[in-house]
């Protein structure tokens, strides 16, 4: 990669600012994060390992995506301008929203838009599940794949915390993987 330093921060700035005023939400952002930059500024296998040690520490999941992403494009610079592009949309949206709800806070019309949301919500989760499970015709979805999703949802189900799934499901892949 012939690009200079500068070219990959601005790269990184747009690419944050991009995902984070497209799909403000954490979760959600992952499926957009994951089309922006695999395969640009880094492998699907590192991309993976990113979303589970992000999901594994404790903080924002945002966050510590961005700063994986920015620092194995970009370095230490790379951390501080995918932060600046991953907190920058957020915070003008939280100050804009809290205005408005402000305004809003006793119409009635409100609680049923916020309803209406979680539906759609619930659907973003699904697809960014489908393009990290991502069942194409290279490739196979195999037992122990599948073994583990179903015992991390029985676990998730039983209210055990996400951190402890992801923990004990890469320890089942160590085993399981060999």
């Amino acid at each position: 990669m012939n690009q200079s330093k500068f070219s990959v921060w601005l790269r990184l700035l747009w690419m944050f600012l991009k995902v984070n005023l497209l799909s403000p939400s954490g979760p959600a952002s992952i499926g957009l994060l994951y089309k922006e930059a695999v395969g640009k500024i880094m492998s699907e296998e590192r991309f993976v390992e990113a979303v589970g040690f992000s999901n594994v520490l404790p903080g924002s999941e945002a966050l510590k995506l961005a700063m994986f992403v920015g620092f194995a494009a970009g370095g230490v610079p790379g951390v501080f301008t995918a932060l600046l592009g991953a907190v920058l949309p957020p915070t003008v949206m939280m100050f804009a929203v809290a205005a408005a709800l402000q305004q809003f806070q006793q119409e009635d019309w409100l609680q049923g838009f916020v309803k209406g949301m979680s539906p759609a919500i619930a659907a973003l989760i699904i697809m960014v599940a489908w393009e990290l499970f991502h069942v194409g015709q290279t490739k196979k979805i195999d037992k122990r794949t599948l073994f583990i999703a179903a015992l991390s949802a029985i676990a998730l189900w039983f209210e055990i915390p996400s951190p402890l799934v992801l923990l004990g499901a890469g320890v089942l892949g160590v085993f399981l993987f060999r």
